[in-house]
């Protein structure tokens, strides 16, 4: 389970407000508060720069919020961050990966970090490079790979120590239509297996497939969290796309 209480984030900006002699700060993330239950699919959706990514570092560890408490797994983000890395696996297009490396060699790098013992990795890298369709370029080069290849990569890495928890930033960019309809096929395995999953995304018709709540994200604050079936029956339009959008205006109104 993810929990997040009044959760905050916010920076530093360049420029110092000299008027006043005072550091100004721009607000990321403001005042946050969801849950995620185990064997379900939590989507953030949001325009770019609404504060998603920001949201997925932070309960990642990778970033600490700036007031507000997360708990995964019963785990405080603050003070038991290397315990909760190691029950996750976190997605991000900004991972980047050693080009000189092949995709069989960084899949197993990762392994290695959570002592996967030999005989139960390749059982996992298996599965995962059947599902993703890795093995014909899995003793190529990373630089020698497309940028979807590159993202199938990056999903086996993230999920060969089994995670409890799935942080998926955008997972389907740059795959095809095919490829990306082998994620949305593992995350719904994963929902099966009761992990976690919290996943953003530009694309609706993955969030009509794989998620049970719905969290709509508007300059840094959650506009709406509620399950998919209350999204669809009250928010007004006749498509998620016009829900999310009447909710984008309704927020500067």
């Amino acid at each position: 389970m993810i929990q997040l209480h009044d959760v905050c984030k916010q920076f530093k900006q360049n420029k110092k407000d000299h008027k006043k002699n005072q550091q100004t700060f721009v607000k990321v993330v403001q005042n946050v508060n969801f849950q995620c239950q185990a064997g379900k699919a939590f989507a953030l959706v949001g325009a770019n720069g609404a504060g998603k990514t920001t949201l997925l570092r932070m309960i990642s560890t990778m970033m600490m919020p700036s007031s507000g408490d997360i708990q995964v797994c019963g785990l405080d983000t603050r003070t038991d961050a290397l315990a909760i890395r190691h029950r996750i696996g976190f997605l991000t297009t900004n991972t980047a990966l050693y080009e000189h490396m092949t995709a069989y060699e960084t899949v197993r790098f990762y392994a290695d970090l959570f002592d996967i013992d030999a005989k139960l990795l390749k059982q996992r890298q298996d599965e995962l490079f059947t599902l993703l369709g890795i093995h014909d370029f899995a003793h190529k080069r990373i630089k020698e790979l497309s940028t979807g290849m590159r993202q199938k990569v990056n999903i086996a890495r993230t999920l060969i120590h089994e995670p409890e928890i799935l942080l998926l930033d955008e997972p389907t960019t740059g795959l095809d239509i095919i490829a990306s309809q082998h994620i949305v096929k593992l995350i719904q395995c994963y929902k099966e297996k009761n992990t976690t999953i919290v996943f953003s995304t530009h694309h609706f018709g993955e969030i009509k497939l794989l998620c049970d709540d719905i969290a709509v994200m508007v300059q840094g604050k959650l506009e709406y969290k509620n399950s998919l079936e209350h999204f669809e029956a009250q928010v007004p339009g006749h498509s998620l796309e016009e829900k999310f959008i009447s909710l984008q205006g309704k927020s500067s109104e």
